[in-house]
């Protein structure tokens, strides 16, 4: 029965007309999807496991746990010695890694094609048979907060980031920082570990994506023999995370560091992120960042600040739309020398009014619209960028064809489209404006 299943799902995927990425689809009766993304440049594939479960999902108290358990899954198994995954990818000539974001943790390998059904034999097995002793989950506990000490604490432009982010978000888990807050790192357990991966890492909450030079049938096959085992695990449903109130008042913060080398102000507003067959307003606001701050050079922001008033000595723009939930559009601008922070920040609103008076250049929108669409192009050229797209966006809410599709909706955007999404989503009531200051230099906020 397995066996007529599998080909008549494979029947129905090859008889579809062939879509912009050549991908095809299936689901596994265990709840496994599986993506295959085809790619015969060269004789090389990519593995993704990707996990419906990142650090939003995370219970209060516990912050820091999917990122720690990323880092646990790299022990071992019944029939993997701790570190022989890794070792064995390197040993055959590839590379892996893996990642954990709000909204997923991720795991890959790189290696020649011929080599897929070994890596995804460990992989499938490091799902479901994860081994951990007390040595391990305890030294990787000290390498987690190793790592919130280099990239974090000693960087005080992270830490003016991780503290922006949770005024940006009272109440929504976005506002904790992926990594974990330390005092709650310090006190991970491995029963901590434990509860999330038996509650998260499951077939039926897991996308399978393999790209590079392999046949959809023969991806299924191995899938069917590796992955299509395991149990699923029952319970699993849609994710239920607390929403984040209206904001009906303008935040602001004051971070100041001996150890700053350059001030800067730095504004971001919560607003949509893309949605499944609905991508219209993320696609708007995906051209605004560019138009505001996408090249210093040509940007609105930087023609003006940086080479009309010469107030600042960089300034830009950015938005991510691929985001679960509510996801956040900023602006910064950094000072030039001897201009004081609420100099510049003066400077930012007077540009952004000039720009909502005077609307959307259209030399410059055409521009902008041929450079998005070179790099989307651009992007497809890199076999493990693809399979992460496609991943980011599965594990967001996103389908195949919303990621297909979005390079039609960006073409479609119109000047209006852009102006009409800054008119009503660059409201100061809907933002957090922060100062990042040098110790012994700080400026009182007005």
């Amino acid at each position: 029965m397995a066996s007529i299943l599998r080909w008549a799902i494979l029947a129905l995927a090859l008889a579809r007309p062939a879509l912009a990425d050549d991908v095809s689809t299936f689901q596994l009766p265990n709840g496994l999807d599986v993506v295959v993304i085809e790619d015969h440049r060269a004789p090389v594939v990519v593995q993704m496991v990707w996990y419906r479960a990142g650090a939003a999902d995370e219970r209060r108290g516990v912050s820091g746990v999917a990122h720690f358990l990323e880092h646990l899954m790299f022990k071992g198994t019944d029939t993997l010695a701790p570190g022989e995954l890794s070792r064995t990818v390197e040993a055959n000539g590839g590379s892996d890694n893996a990642f954990t974001s709000w909204d997923y943790t991720a795991y890959y390998q790189r290696v020649a094609a011929d080599r897929l059904e070994l890596v995804m034999r460990m992989e499938a097995d490091r799902m479901r048979n994860l081994l951990l002793s007390e040595d391990d989950w305890r030294t990787e506990r000290e390498v987690i907060i190793e790592e919130r000490n280099m990239r974090t604490d000693s960087d005080p432009s992270a830490i003016f980031g991780e503290q922006r982010r949770a005024a940006q978000y009272l109440n929504h888990p976005y506002g904790t920082p992926v990594i974990g807050w330390r005092h709650e790192m310090e006190a991970l357990t491995r029963q901590d570990a434990l509860e999330w991966y038996q509650r998260y890492y499951a077939p039926n909450n897991a996308i399978l994506i393999v790209a590079g030079d392999v046949m959809p049938e023969a991806v299924l096959a191995l899938a069917e023999k590796y992955y299509g085992p395991l149990a699923p695990t029952p319970g699993i449903t849609a994710r239920k995370r607390p929403s984040e109130p209206p904001q009906l008042a303008e935040r602001r913060l004051a971070f100041s560091d001996p150890r700053v080398s350059q001030p800067v102000v730095m504004r971001t507003y919560l607003v949509p992120e893309r949605d499944p067959d609905a991508q219209e307003k993320a696609a708007a606001l995906t051209m605004l960042a560019a138009l505001l701050g996408g090249n210093s050079q040509t940007s609105v922001l930087g023609r003006k600040l940086m080479f009309e008033t010469k107030q600042a000595i960089q300034a830009g723009a950015f938005y991510d739309g691929t985001s679960y939930d509510d996801t956040t559009f900023g602006i910064y601008v950094v000072p030039a020398e001897g201009v004081t922070l609420a100099t510049a920040e003066h400077a930012l609103d007077d540009a952004l009014a000039g720009f909502l008076a005077d609307g959307v250049d259209d030399a410059q929108f055409k521009r902008i619209k041929a450079q998005i669409h070179a790099d989307l192009i651009y992007s497809r050229d890199d076999t493990r960028g693809l399979a992460n797209e496609y991943g980011q966006a599965l594990t967001t809410g996103l389908t195949v064809a919303d990621v297909q599709d979005w390079p039609r909706v960006l073409d479609a955007v119109s000047a209006e489209d852009v102006m009409s999404a800054a008119r009503e989503l660059l409201d100061r009531r809907r933002s957090v404006t922060g100062w990042l200051m040098r110790a012994g230099q700080e400026e009182t906020m007005q």
